[in-house]
């Protein structure tokens, strides 16, 4: 009898322990710096990337535009991470000028890309582990957004200036009924299961799609706005963006927005910065939120100093709390103002891609890696 009390106490120590442990596991935090990493040197001056997507530590597309003028538009701009560098791909299509908006990927031979050309059509491009070629565009689409996850593929845009969203259903694209309001990035689990980050007059709002309908949520102020969203669980979801827009006193900051749902409501989350936006939520190679992206992230500076200092530029979490990050210097170049973030899958390693200020109002391409 005493041994098996014995037992049975060592068991209860042993199993304290290891929840101990695992939760000292969750709480550790992302060690290792960010680093820039150089664009090939065709890519000419005024330059900037828009959104990149990895398939793993040797494969990665990013999109963008380059040699813009002062007053005359650019050309797309289109690279490939091969592990070591990164190198500048051919677009398809006749010779046109314009500006690749954003990418994403089903699998390393099943990407998509959309743009736009000088006339603002919508441009289409498909990539089938081969070669990137033109697709036809929805018609009447003006495109601004393309989103995939969990084999599916979806394109945000407007039509006759009311907003649009479409799916990729076999050969073809199918209209599917927007939120009210805009909607400015998404996170698809699944065809009856879609998280939509977006705005309303009322405010910021986040809306899920059961495949029938739109289940709305203001989770914001008047003129608030929230352009990312991360779906963990059905009771972990995270989206972020700003906590006003123009209209605001004249050359006040915007403080920035992050939110999560527990399952039953949504919360403010408090952030290590007081001004900028969030631009980006990644995961961690589980599956949680690991990352957040803050543009022009600013903080109050000290009372016998400047009333606004340089915040972090990412934000780590861990399970409990974040830990801030800024990103490297570059030499002749000033601080990132967008920051766009794609995780490596299977690693602990994310991409940031955007652009970065340049001497006499200029700017350029900016990409940095952790890990």
């Amino acid at each position: 009898m005493a041994r098996r009390r014995l037992l049975a106490a060592f068991s209860a120590v042993l199993a304290a322990v290891i929840t101990v442990m695992n939760v000292a596991t969750s709480a550790v935090a992302a060690t290792g710096t960010w680093q820039h990493v150089p664009v090939p040197a065709q890519v000419r001056p005024q330059a900037a990337m828009n959104e990149a997507v990895a398939f793993g530590p040797e494969g990665a597309w990013a999109v963008g535009t380059d040699a813009v003028g002062r007053e005359a538009p650019g050309f797309p701009l289109l690279l490939r991470w091969d592990g070591t560098a990164w190198k500048r791909q051919g677009v398809p299509g006749p010779g046109w000028q314009g500006e690749l908006l954003s990418i994403a990927a089903t699998s390393p031979t099943a990407a998509w890309a959309v743009g736009r050309d000088t006339s603002g059509g919508a441009r289409l491009l498909r990539f089938d582990g081969r070669a990137w070629s033109e697709s036809r565009a929805p018609r009447g689409a003006v495109l601004d957004k393309v989103v995939a996850g969990a084999g599916e593929v979806w394109l945000i845009g407007a039509r006759d200036g009311t907003q649009v969203l479409l799916r990729r259903d076999g050969g073809a694209w199918r209209e599917v009924p927007a939120p009210p309001g805009s909607v400015y990035g998404l996170h698809v689990l699944a065809a009856d299961d879609v998280w939509a980050a977006g705005a309303t007059g009322s405010g910021a709002a986040v809306s899920h799609w059961d495949g029938q309908a739109w289940q709305q949520t203001i989770v914001g102020f008047p003129r608030s706005a929230v352009s990312s969203v991360l779906a963990v669980s059905p009771t972990e979801v995270w989206a972020g963006g700003t906590d006003g827009f123009v209209g605001g006193p004249p050359g006040r900051p915007i403080p920035p927005l992050l939110v999560r749902f527990d399952g039953q409501t949504w919360h403010r989350v408090a952030l290590p910065a007081d001004f900028g936006s969030v631009s980006s939520l990644a995961p961690s190679p589980s599956g949680e939120l690991g990352w957040v992206a803050l543009a022009g992230s600013q903080k109050r500076g000290p009372v016998d100093g400047p009333p606004l200092v340089p915040g972090p530029d990412f934000l780590s979490w861990n399970g409990q709390s974040f830990t801030e990050y800024g990103e490297p210097a570059v030499a002749g170049e000033g601080r990132s103002r967008t920051l766009r973030l794609a995780p490596v899958p299977g690693t602990a390693s994310v991409w940031s891609v955007g652009r970065a200020d340049g001497p006499e109002g200029t700017f350029a391409p900016r990409v940095l890696r952790f890990g």
